[in-house]
């Protein structure tokens, strides 16, 4: 209903669902590192929600603007977070929350609660971080009444609640949390109640209700973070329905306006009826939900002791509060609902579809059922939660919609008379149509963002200026000052450290002195770019032997296999370079280059020296012992790749796939339309291509082979991904892009998906055997003719390994093996 036929539901959806699960995987961590790791993970997918619409410039410039200000608190929290590690000496959950003495206790204490407090800040939009919300009501409806009211920045003061245990109860919180909090609160409030746009209204009195909430967390009452808890599940409810109807509105009438707004309740009866019953939880008004956490939050706020002047300043804060959130509310529902108009609208606004309204109908129902029976509803869900966050400090509480005459009751009929009477006073006082109320935070924000992209491209200019030779001298560079002080202070000790002198046998000398010629010849021959190549795969073909001669043959043949396939990359690229390079330079510069060359080479050596010298504790003894007991396979290398270690594993073929899919991405715009790509070489060489052809089958059979017996013996999906991806690679050369995909038609991108999906599924069937995600399982399945098959889950997550290892490298292949051929600038070293 919400999207246009020229968006596609497949992506809004994808989108959604990778927050969801982004949010469900921070709310359900268990470890801090992990929780910021889904944190990041929010703010990437809430950028791809708030910028779905792409093609607006509202939409890129909101969704720029919260990628920014809640990735940089999330570098913020990832921060406290190892701050708090160290105090601690786990990121374990648990153990942090039962070491609260510990880290209050700690001189790093105000460190870690500065920058976790700076991510919640960012991420809950409070004050001075509050004005990316409003810029990202460019999103889809959908994704403010979902991201906006319930989720995305309900991770703050999720997160402040979730730590509360350990960071609460000392006077740095206190007054931070609940003077930031009341800022916000008051701010959002006021800044609410001379909007135009609908959603605009509903995102500053968001800001405004995440401020009280970070204000009840921050007062560290018992009772204080209960009412907190309410008011997070209350704020879902009418400002979801609240949302929505916005979105309702501007699908019907063609505009979320104010100004051009009026009278809806005789043309959307139904839709009014809803809208108001949520506005009037969001004012707190009794009978429904919002009175009641609003009540709570008065009683909080006349109950802080030992804190006099910070008492009357919640106090007066709360009423003003109160006061802000009557005007706006009834500004919402006067200017649309009532009042004169429509005035100057395309369409006549009508009821929507059913199957919209149903859940604004059903979140208003909500509203007005827990306000009236919350005892029945939401007082076992909130006590759950209370303990969640509490644990055994948790209150007995119960919420009943009658406490009797009291000053809360006294703060709320205060707070609705004022309301109304600021509302129609500030109407006859000035024209609400004609006051703008700018932020000056989206201001700065956008001025200093246009200032960074300047001195951004100003230093680009400067320094990445097209010469691939200066960028490698400035990294060079930057390491060499980076790293050489510390370590010139090392290389005594390190030398000092060193064994006693050994005989190497001769067979190392001899694959010493190969890698040391093919290394000084690619150096002496690097004009020629064919000859270079050919001589530095001789550096590759060295080290694959000394990997043989060391009785490693899994390195040994991954080692070959990518040695391989990357020569035959780097010759396509020479397609597209200069025929003729620079090769004369002057003879400071090359004393220069050499100098650089010899001291970073030198630092490199020593760093590996010192780490091969270095006395670790090894666990390869340990892992071969588990290999076959636990995780069934006797080669150790294959079971380490996908089961001991197959996290990272899992995320280096997903790089591996990025990097296909960015090489894709670079390159698709100059791939040749069908009828253009090169037909082949310009020499038929028809006994190779038949060589070629019989290749394939024999690649297949080596290929399937070296798959199978990975888990006992050298192999593995990997190896065998390689394998079977040569021969193409052959047919490529000498037969020519056509030639390849009218005999081998493969959706190389679909393929990486595919093998992704695949290692995913590897990763779950483990649970089939009631072991944890990538953990190997085992299953003996017997045939009637094979007899006893061995089966492991592992297979499943290797069989997705030799998928994307396949088709990425065939994509990298295919695709620059098509892209047009073109002179390069010559290069200036």
């Amino acid at each position: 209903y919400y999207l246009s036929a020229k968006d596609s539901p497949r992506r809004f959806f994808t989108y959604l669902l990778l927050f969801m699960g982004a949010m469900l995987g921070m709310v359900l961590a268990g470890n801090l590192l992990l929780l910021a790791v889904f944190w990041e993970l929010t703010s990437i997918s809430s950028f791809l929600l708030i910028g779905f619409w792409s093609h607006r410039q509202d939409a890129r410039q909101g969704a720029r603007m919260a990628l920014t200000i809640t990735g940089l608190g999330g570098l913020a929290l990832l921060g406290g977070v190892l701050l708090i590690g160290r105090i601690v000496g786990s990121y374990d959950l648990d153990a942090v929350l039962a070491a609260g003495e510990l880290i209050r206790g700690s001189h790093l204490y105000p460190w870690a609660l500065g920058l976790i407090l700076l991510g919640v800040f960012t991420k809950s939009a409070q004050f001075p971080f509050h004005f990316w919300l409003p810029q990202a009501m460019a999103a889809p409806t959908p994704v403010s009444a979902y991201l906006h009211s319930a989720t995305m920045v309900k991770a703050g003061v999720f997160l402040l609640a979730r730590l509360h245990p350990a960071l609460a109860g000392t006077d740095l919180f206190f007054y931070v949390v609940s003077g930031i909090g009341a800022t916000t609160l008051l701010v959002g409030a006021w800044f609410a109640i001379f909007q135009h746009d609908l959603k605009g209204l509903l995102a500053y009195s968001t800001i405004s209700h995440l401020g009280l909430i970070t204000l009840l967390f921050g007062l560290s009452t018992e009772m204080a973070v209960v009412a907190g808890l309410f008011h997070i599940l209350n704020h879902a409810m009418f400002k979801a329905s609240l949302f929505m109807a916005a979105g309702i509105i501007d699908h019907e009438a063609g505009t979320r306006d104010m100004r051009r707004l009026g009278n809806l309740r005789r043309l959307m009866p139904m839709t009014s009826a809803l809208a108001i019953v949520a506005s009037l939880a969001m004012a707190g008004i009794p009978l429904l939900n919002g009175f009641l956490s609003k009540e709570m939050f008065f009683a909080e706020a006349l109950e802080i002791g030992g804190h006099g002047t910070m008492r009357l300043v919640i106090s007066v804060a709360a009423l003003l509060a109160g006061v802000f959130g009557i005007a706006y509310s009834l500004r919402f529902v006067h200017d649309t609902f009532f009042g004169h108009g429509p005035r100057a609208l395309d369409v006549v606004p009508h009821e929507p579809p059913r199957w919209m309204r149903i859940p604004v109908g059903v979140l208003a129902v909500l509203c007005l059922v827990v306000g009236i029976v919350p005892a029945l509803t939401v007082q076992p869900l909130l006590r759950t939660m209370a303990r969640g966050t509490l644990g055994d400090a948790a209150p007995q509480f119960s919420l009943a919609v009658w406490h009797g005459v009291n000053l809360p009751l006294l703060m709320s009929v205060a707070s609705l008379v004022l309301g109304v009477a600021l509302y129609f006073g500030l109407r006859r006082l000035l024209d609400f149509h004609a006051v703008v109320m700018r932020s000056i935070g989206r201001h700065v924000f956008h001025v200093n963002i246009e200032r960074l992209f300047s001195l951004a491209r100003a230093f680009t200019a400067r320094v990445a200026n097209g010469s691939l030779q200066r960028s490698l001298l400035g990294l060079l560079l930057v390491a060499m000052l980076l790293a050489g002080w510390p370590l010139a202070g090392e290389v005594g000790a390190i030398l000092a450290a060193a064994p006693g002198s050994q005989t190497m046998p001769i067979i190392g000398w001899i694959l010493w002195a190969l890698l040391v010629a093919a290394s000084i010849g690619t150096v002496l021959v690097h004009g020629k770019r064919l000859t270079a190549l050919i001589v530095i795969g001789g550096v590759g073909l060295a080290v694959s032997l000394l990997f043989v001669y060391l009785s490693a043959p899994d390195l040994a043949l991954t080692q070959l296999l990518v040695e391989m396939v990357t020569i035959a990359l780097m010759m396509m690229a020479l397609n597209y370079l200069p025929k003729q390079s620079k090769v004369a330079r002057a003879p400071l510069r090359k004393v220069r280059d050499v100098a650089i060359s010899l001291v970073a080479g030198g630092g490199l050596a020593t760093l590996a020296y010192a780490m091969m010298m270095a006395p670790v504790d090894t666990i390869s003894g340990e892992l071969l012992v588990r290999s076959l007991p636990e995780a069934y396979g006797r080669n150790v290398v294959n079971v380490i790749l996908v089961d001991f270690r197959g996290f990272d594993t899992f995320g280096e073929i997903t790089v591996f796939g990025t990097a296909a899919l960015v090489v894709h991405a670079l390159l698709r715009w100059a791939r040749l339309q069908p009828d253009e790509v090169m037909p082949g070489p310009p020499v038929n060489l028809p006994i190779a291509a038949d060589l070629t052809q019989l290749l394939f089958p024999l690649a297949l059979t080596v290929s399937i082979y070296l798959f199978l017996r990975g888990h006992n013996a050298p192999g593995g999906g990997f190896i065998a991904g390689l394998v079977f991806a040569v021969p193409v690679l052959v047919k490529y050369v000498l037969q020519g892009a056509r030639a390849v995909e009218a005999t081998f038609g493969f959706d190389y991108l679909r393929g990486i998906g595919i093998g992704l999906l695949l290692a995913v599924i590897g990763g779950v069937g483990s649970w089939w055997f009631g072991v944890p995600f990538l953990t190997s399982g085992h299953v003996d399945v017997t045939l009637p003719v094979v007899g006893v098959l061995p089966l492991a889950s592992a297979l499943v997550f290797d069989t997705g390994v030799y998928v994307v290892v396949f088709a990425g490298t065939l994509l990298m292949l295919s695709t620059m093996g098509t892209v047009k051929q073109r002179q390069a600038a010559e290069e200036t070293p």
